[in-house]
């Protein structure tokens, strides 16, 4: 049986609640299915503020799937729980083909990020069609490499407004798409845990001076899947300061740790 985000059960509690890992905020949130034109379905959450304007959509792309990548891989689902509600930024999830979670599973085969193209493409037209504004590719490990691959090419490039990459290994991309990259002049942030497994900070700087727009962040103590509060708070911070400069708090955006308000609490 699919996850149904309405399941979640809120209550008020007496005062402020610190934001802990399984935190869930109020938003309206919704099981989508997306269509490729290769005619595969595939399964994921929009997460859209409860009231108010959405400032601005994260299109998030996940971590490998044969590697334990999912819509809900932890980063992810944490910005679902809590940008809608702290940012007024709407988040949308979703499997890849082939890939499961509580959400269901996405139609078709992994396609070692070939046959994702249309993935990305579907996602990023659904959120243009749903009249989502101000819209990002946020690109996860495998997810950056879909990013960067497809994400300065039409019809994705004229569709985004830019591209925020966590742990890019750089394995499937290559300087071609560095390059169209740089030819889009689309803003990409690039976060570089210091103890990454695949590409540390000082690899990456080298490796994206072909896209003079291109913003390397290397984060001291961090590690490729950021695990912990601490890294995963990071990585929010730094995607809200990336996506609505100046409108939460500008450079150096710190999201509040508290809510008060109505919360639940996510199962693990």
């Amino acid at each position: 049986m699919s996850f149904d985000p309405a399941s979640y059960v809120f209550s008020q509690p007496s005062g402020p609640t610190a934001i802990r890992a399984s935190t869930v905020l109020p938003a309206r949130r919704e099981n989508v299915e997306l269509r490729t034109a290769d005619g595969h379905r595939l399964v994921g959450e929009l997460a859209l503020p409860e009231s108010g304007e959405v400032k601005a959509t994260l299109i998030t792309l996940h971590p490998l799937p044969t590697h334990g990548g999912f819509m809900d891989s932890h980063v992810y689902r944490k910005a679902s729980y809590r940008l809608p509600a702290l940012a007024g930024i709407a988040v949308l999830r979703f499997n890849t083909r082939g890939t499961g979670s509580p959400r269901g599973t996405s139609e078709g085969a992994f396609e070692e990020g070939i046959g994702e193209r249309l993935d990305v493409e579907a996602a990023v037209k659904f959120a243009v069609d749903r009249g989502l504004p101000n819209r990002w590719l946020v690109g996860w490990s495998f997810g950056t490499e879909l990013a960067l691959m497809y994400g300065a090419s039409e019809p994705v490039a004229s569709e985004v407004e830019g591209a925020i990459l966590l742990s890019p290994p750089l394995h499937r991309a290559t300087d071609v798409h560095l390059k169209e990259w740089a030819a889009s002049g689309k803003p990409l942030k690039v976060l570089v845990p210091e103890l990454d497994d695949y590409l540390q900070p000082a690899g990456a700087k080298e490796r994206f001076e072909v896209v003079p727009q291109a913003r390397v962040v290397g984060v001291d103590g961090a590690k490729h899947l950021w695990v912990g509060e601490k890294y995963a708070g990071r990585v929010l911070n730094e995607i809200v300061e990336e996506v609505l400069p100046g409108g939460a708090g500008g450079a150096g955006t710190e999201l509040p740790q508290s809510w008060d308000g109505p919360v639940a609490t996510a199962h693990a």
